[in-house]
């Protein structure tokens, strides 16, 4: 799962810095403040890649799915954008749970096995 979940993170942390491009340039907002949000956005998108692994890091990746989500209010664009990566995540995050779990099951089944063909 981490690895999925990884991946569609580092893809987001290009996303919101292109977006932070746009909104610098198409929006009413200052450029520090698009770029105090981006960045954050952007640190935090690289930070929970390594927290996957701990409780509460898959929430926060929900979190930061529905903020880049609700950019879309300063960039029109990340409204699909939001949806798009919010379905990635969602599939990371079932379908990186089912993979983690057949390879569990396989490393058990082979222990097992070696543990009765002892030759």
């Amino acid at each position: 799962m981490r690895m999925l979940c990884s991946s569609t993170l580092i893809g987001e942390f290009f996303v919101i810095g292109f977006a932070g491009l746009v909104a610098m340039q198409t929006s009413d907002v200052s450029t520090g403040t698009v770029w105090a949000v981006s960045g954050t956005a952007m640190v935090l998108s690289v930070l929970l890649c390594g927290m996957l692994g701990r409780p509460g890091g898959v929430q926060l990746g929900w979190l930061l799915q529905g903020a880049l989500f609700l950019s879309g209010f300063v960039v029109p664009m990340m409204f699909i954008l939001g949806v798009v990566f919010g379905v990635l995540w969602w599939a990371s995050v079932h379908f990186g749970g089912k993979i983690d779990e057949a390879k569990a099951r396989f490393a058990r089944e082979a222990a097992e096995q070696a543990a009765a063909d002892p030759a």
